[in-house]
């Protein structure tokens, strides 16, 4: 999503592009409306990231395929009293932002620059090599799997949380496991999720309730996408439970919000692990997304966060040429990077502080973690700060960045 989203926001300049990818570009069966092509993987779009796609022209698109506003949020220490809401209306506005999955968003994007007059497409394929120019540092060569090779004057990697690229190009990184292995699944409820998205805290990890839509304009608030944080051996139990065992246990666990659980697709997991890279940017390679940081699923705010470093490039990488700088310029790339560092940095301290707040702890200072949190929830002008950051408002970047409006 980040590195199509990148070539999408880069059509008005005058380069040349080249997009690589693993995975031939093309349509998905999510894009069928109904319950049996829903993605598990899903996205909680912020209203910040729904401005640059409507920029770009898909919102519309993703919105007549299928995706599901949320105007609610209820989070709750499942050890405690603590409980705190956040509701769109208290902010005055429509929803505080969009579950989406992902093969949307991408199939979306795809068919948006599947016509851009200064990008090629290169996919299926794969980067075997990267090498820098030795006299410059300014200029990056490509070996492809294909056998093929590429130089360019910039090479951006948005390809994920076990980025090559950045291995290829030796970027150091901070990194550690969060010791939780993520659950994922779509589910069926006995009762309506009504635009709300639930997540309890427990001592074994965080669970969160996406509300989701089968098609679009349906009424049937019956489907959500869950993800359940828990500890290995924990995440391993609850992968080999039988269905219905599974459903009474995850309702269970949400406290029978939504009643029963009356049907669960395919369950997945994956493995959680805290990345950051110590730069974004190393000669002629700029990371973005999760190539460049990868934060706990707990808040849904990565791809957000990719796609405001891909926005916020942009915006540099348009500047710069506005000056005569070349694209690769170390001034433009580091004014980039400056740019998002703080801020996603700020996102994943506050996400890992969420993680070992939630994590067992003694009794005083679980008393101390539910008054605060009930505190919280009653001081109007905290809980509206906390919100807004959320749903990307109050960044450096403005929902309305110039770089794709033009």
């Amino acid at each position: 999503m980040v590195g199509a989203s990148m070539a999408s926001m880069l059509a008005d300049l005058p380069l040349r592009i080249g997009l690589i990818d693993r995975q031939a570009l093309g349509g998905d069966a999510a894009n069928k409306p109904g319950v049996a092509s829903f993605d598990a993987r899903v996205s909680a779009l912020s209203p910040a990231s729904q401005k640059l796609f409507e920029n770009m022209g898909i919102w519309q698109q993703i919105r007549r395929v299928r995706s599901c506003p949320y105007r609610d949020m209820e989070v709750w220490d499942g050890e405690g009293t603590g409980r705190i809401e956040f509701s769109a209306r208290e902010l005055n506005c429509p929803e505080l932002g969009n579950i989406v999955e992902n093969s949307v968003v991408t199939t979306a994007l795809h068919s948006a620059i599947g016509d851009q007059q200064n990008l090629q497409v290169l996919a299926p394929v794969q980067i075997s090599d990267l090498a820098f120019d030795c006299a410059s540092n300014r200029k990056v060569q490509l070996t492809l799997s294909s056998g093929e090779t590429l130089s360019g004057k910039l090479l951006i990697a948005a390809d994920g949380a076990n980025s090559r690229i950045r291995k290829l190009a030796d970027f150091s990184t901070r990194e550690w496991d969060y010791n939780h292995v993520a659950t994922v699944c779509t589910v069926r409820t006995e009762l309506p999720h009504g635009h709300r998205a639930l997540q309890r805290f427990m001592a074994s990890g965080p669970l969160a309730f996406l509300p989701l839509l089968p098609e679009a304009g349906s009424r049937d608030q019956h489907y959500c996408s869950i993800v359940w944080s828990a500890l290995p051996e924990r995440a391993e139990a609850l992968i080999a439970l039988a269905e219905p065992d599974f459903r009474r246990e995850l309702g269970a666990a949400i406290e029978d919000r939504l009643g029963a659980i009356e049907w669960s697709d395919t369950r997945h997991s994956f493995p959680l692990r805290q990345r950051h890279a110590v730069a974004y940017v190393k000669g002629s390679v700029a990371l973005i997304g999760d190539a460049a940081h990868s934060i706990h699923p707990l808040a849904g705010q990565g791809v957000n966060l990719g796609l405001l470093d891909a926005a916020a490039l942009a915006e540099e990488l348009k500047r710069g040429l506005k000056a005569h700088r070349p694209v690769g310029d170390s001034r433009v790339l580091n004014r980039y990077q400056r740019r998002r560092i703080g801020p996603n940095l700020a996102a994943m301290w506050l996400m890992e502080g969420f993680k070992r707040l939630f994590a067992d702890q003694p009794l005083p200072l679980l008393w101390l973690r539910n008054v605060g949190m009930s505190s919280m929830d009653s001081m109007p002008l905290v809980k509206r700060q906390l919100a807004l950051r959320a749903m990307g408002l109050d960044g450096d970047l403005s929902a309305d960045s110039s770089i794709v409006s033009n």
